[in-house]
């Protein structure tokens, strides 16, 4: 196995030791795995999390305007309850705390465990789930992907603008299931705790409907070129979404050059031009990866003015473009 890493067993906290140089203003809470910045004294608190292996997410969104706190587990393996509890009780000031979960099983069960440790402790805690993933057919069944990055950045514009934990949930609650997310590989992570491909694939074939912890897609078919793909992904995109003025995230899964971002961004674009749907945003980079996955994903939302207002708002955060 090649990986630039010391030893598999170190992965997480030698990464955390970089993050940590490069952006001092983050801290580890002792002898947890819990990225936080300095905790505000008012408003809500926005805590987010899961497997490591998705970078930038969901560490590099713990910044002003976006996440207060970020639960960091192991390679694709959901942090445990009592590490989520820690990163609750250190950001509560009162104004309670909102967990933004992706829709797998294991961070649900250990986001819900927690926040019910938080309530016997009296800490008024909602937690929301995202489920943008539509390869999946069944909604309640849907992975979250990369739209959860549009949902930390809804989330702490929310919180910003003051609004109290009820408020903040009940928009994102209208806001979740306008997400739709789909995406694409041609090859697989290679995962360092295990030493092995996430799955096995042939040079002339790709992935449609992968997921983010290594999965293969839902359909296999054979390479095409990428003005194919993006027809082919907008095409299945467009059966569930009805908006002619949306916001556009073409997001890379970790091994995929920003040229090649580019190259799909610009047949995205000619795709939606000759459908005259306008686009309001685009954020194009690496926001919710796969280790060193080779593919991308598309998230289109229909285009509200409050949501452009808060996409565009300042954030600290390197990572949000």
């Amino acid at each position: 196995m090649k990986k630039l890493i010391k030893q598999k067993e170190t992965f997480l906290t030698d990464m955390l030791d970089g993050l940590l140089i490069t952006q001092p203003e983050l801290t580890v809470i002792a002898d947890t795995v819990v990225v936080k910045r300095e905790k505000k004294t008012s408003g809500v608190a926005i805590v987010s999390g899961g497997g490591s292996g998705h970078e930038p997410a969901h560490a590099g969104y713990v910044a002003q305007g976006m996440l207060d706190a970020a639960v960091c587990g192991e390679i694709f393996t959901s942090p445990t309850p009592d590490k989520i509890l820690e990163a609750i009780k250190y950001v509560n000031n009162d104004a309670g705390v909102l967990l933004v979960v992706k829709n797998y099983a294991g961070d649900v069960m250990n986001f819900e465990m927690a926040q019910e440790m938080a309530d016997m402790e009296g800490i008024n805690v909602e937690m929301v789930i995202v489920k943008d993933d539509i390869a999946v057919s069944n909604e309640e069944q849907r992975r979250g992907v990369a739209g959860t990055v549009l949902v930390h950045k809804y989330a702490g514009y929310l919180a910003e603008q003051g609004n109290t934990l009820e408020e903040i949930k009940e928009q994102l609650d209208v806001f979740i299931p306008t997400i739709k997310s789909l995406g694409m590989a041609i090859s697989p992570p290679l995962v360092p705790t295990t030493g092995k491909y996430g799955f096995d694939i042939e040079d002339d074939q790709m992935e449609i409907g992968i997921g983010i912890h290594g999965e293969k897609g839902l359909h296999r078919t054979k390479m095409q070129d990428i003005e194919r793909i993006t027809q082919s992904l907008l095409s299945e995109l467009f059966k569930e979404i009805k908006a002619n003025d949306i916001i556009v995230m073409v997001n890379g899964m970790g091994g995929t050059p920003l040229s090649e971002l580019n190259i799909a961004t610009k047949f995205i674009s000619n795709y939606l031009k000759a459908e005259d749907i306008v686009v309001a945003k685009w954020l194009i980079g690496d926001y919710m990866t796969s280790l060193d996955m080779q593919g991308f994903s598309i998230t289109i939302v229909p285009n509200q003015p409050q949501y452009l207002e808060a996409f565009n708002a300042k954030t600290s955060s390197p990572y949000f473009h």
